[in-house]
C-alpha cells in the first residue's frame, strides 16, 4: 500500500513541478496551439501539456514499478515513449494522419505480441467463448487503435479528456488493487495522479493543453487497463469476478467510443476521411447549445459514471444486452443533440499579426463571428 501511495504522490508531484516549466518555455519559444476555424479557444495556448504528464507517469512507473516480476510492463512503457514522442512531433511540427495511424500499429503490436494484452475470448457474448488468434489479434489491433483515437479526438475542450482519463484509471487502480494485482494498481494510480496533477492547469480558462503527446498516452493506457480488466475480472478464478465483466469495461469509456463511433460513421457515410476534422464532436453539440467548458466536461464525466453505475447494477442481464443498450442509448442522446441543434456560430481568427516590439512579441487576431446557416458575418472583432 505504502509502494502504491509513494507512486501516486511521486507522480503528482514530478507533474505540478515540471506543467510551470512546460508553460514557461513554450511561452518563450512561441510553441502555441493557434486557434483556427474550428477550434474554440480565440487566444494561443501551448499544447505541450502531455510532457508534463508523460514525465511524471514515466518518472513514478520506472521507479517503483516491479517490473522484475511483471516484464510485460517493460514493453508498456516502451510503448509509451512511442506514442508520446509521435504525438509531441505532431503537436510541434504536424504529422500526416498516415504517418500517425502507423505508429499507433506499432504500438498496438507492442501491447499485443510483446506485451500479451489481447482479446483470447467473447465472454459467452453471443454464446461465443474463445476465438481463434486469426480472430482474436486482429480484432486486439482494432480495438486498440480505436480506444487510442477515441481519447485523441475527444480532447476538444478543457479538463474533458484528462477529467475522463482520471475517471477509468481511478476505478481501474481501485478493483486491481482489491484483487491483488498491486503492479497495475500502481500503474494506473501514477496515470491517475499525473492527469490530476496536469488537470490544475487545464480546466477552464486552461493555461496549456494536453495536446497529441498527451491525448494519444490517455487512450494508449485506457487500452492497456480496460483489456486487462476485462480478461481478469471475466476468469472464474479471479479474486473479484464480475459478471458482464466486458459490458462494465466498455462503459468506462463509453463517453469517447461512442463518439468517435458516430462521428466516424457520419463522416464516411458523407464520402469524406473519418479523420478529416469538424464540429460535429458531442462536446462541439453541448457548447453550441451556451454552455460552458467546464459545464459541458461535468456534464459528460458525469453522464460516463452513470453509465457505469447502471451498467454494474444492471449486470446480470449479461454482456450481449447491456453492450448493445449502452451504444443505442449514446447514440440516441448524441442524435437528439445533433438533430435539435440551435443556429450555430463559428468565430473565425483570420489573421495574426507578430509585432516585435522592445524584444517582446504581441500577437492580435482579427476575430469574425459567422452564422453557419446564413453564412452572414455577424461581428468583427479586432484583438
Amino acid at each position: 500500500m505504502l509502494e502504491i501511495l509513494f507512486t501516486a504522490i511521486t507522480s503528482f508531484i514530478v507533474v505540478s513541478v515540471a506543467m510551470p516549466v512546460v508553460i514557461y518555455i513554450a511561452d518563450r519559444k512561441k510553441l502555441y496551439d493557434v486557434p483556427d476555424e474550428r477550434k474554440l479557444h480565440t487566444h494561443a495556448i501551448a499544447s505541450l501539456g502531455g510532457v508534463g504528464i508523460f514525465l511524471g507517469f514515466m518518472f513514478s512507473c520506472m521507479l517503483v514499478l516491479d517490473i522484475q516480476n511483471n516484464p510485460e510492463f517493460k514493453y508498456f512503457l516502451s510503448a509509451a515513449f512511442m506514442i508520446f514522442f509521435i504525438g509531441l512531433k505532431d503537436d510541434l511540427v504536424l504529422i500526416s494522419a498516415t504517418k500517425k495511424f502507423i505508429a499507433q500499429i506499432i504500438v498496438a503490436a507492442i501491447i499485443i505480441h510483446l506485451g500479451g494484452i489481447r482479446i483470447e475470448s467473447f465472454h459467452g457474448i453471443f454464446g461465443i467463448d474463445s476465438v481463434d488468434a486469426s480472430i482474436g489479434v486482429p480484432l486486439s489491433y482494432i480495438t486498440i487503435i480505436l480506444i487510442i483515437n477515441a481519447y485523441n479526438l475527444i480532447d476538444g475542450i478543457d479538463g474533458l479528456s484528462g477529467s475522463l482519463g482520471l475517471m477509468f484509471s481511478l476505478l481501474l487502480g481501485t478493483y486491481f488493487y482489491f484483487s491483488g494485482m498491486y503492479t497495475y494498481a500502481a500503474f494506473a494510480y501514477s496515470f491517475s495522479t499525473a492527469l490530476l496533477g496536469f488537470l490544475i492547469f487545464n480546466y477552464h480558462p486552461a493555461k496549456i493543453f494536453m495536446g497529441d503527446s498527451g491525448s494519444l498516452l490517455v487512450g494508449m493506457v485506457a487500452s492497456i487497463l480496460v483489456l486487462k480488466f476485462i480478461n481478469v475480472a471475466s476468469s472464474p478464478t479471479a479474486v473479484i469476478p464480475i459478471t458482464s465483466a466486458v459490458a462494465i469495461g466498455i462503459s468506462l469509456l463509453i463517453i469517447p467510443l461512442a463518439d468517435t463511433i458516430r462521428v466516424f460513421t457520419v463522416r464516411m457515410f458523407n464520402r469524406r476521411s473519418p479523420f478529416s476534422p469538424d464540429r460535429n464532436h458531442v462536446h462541439h453539440l453541448l457548447l453550441d447549445r451556451g454552455l460552458g467548458h467546464s459545464t459541458v466536461t461535468l456534464i459528460c464525466v458525469s453522464a460516463n459514471i452513470l453509465i457505469i453505475m447502471l451498467t454494474y447494477w444492471f449486470r446480470f442481464l449479461g454482456d450481449a444486452i447491456l453492450i448493445t443498450s449502452l451504444f443505442a442509448l449514446c447514440f440516441a442522446v448524441m442524435g437528439y443533440l445533433h438533430f435539435t441543434l440551435p443556429v450555430r456560430r463559428m468565430v473565425i481568427n483570420r489573421r495574426f499579426i507578430i509585432n516585435r516590439t522592445l524584444q517582446q512579441q504581441q500577437m492580435k487576431t482579427r476575430s469574425i463571428v459567422i452564422d453557419l446557416n446564413t453564412k452572414e458575418e455577424l461581428q468583427v472583432e479586432q484583438r
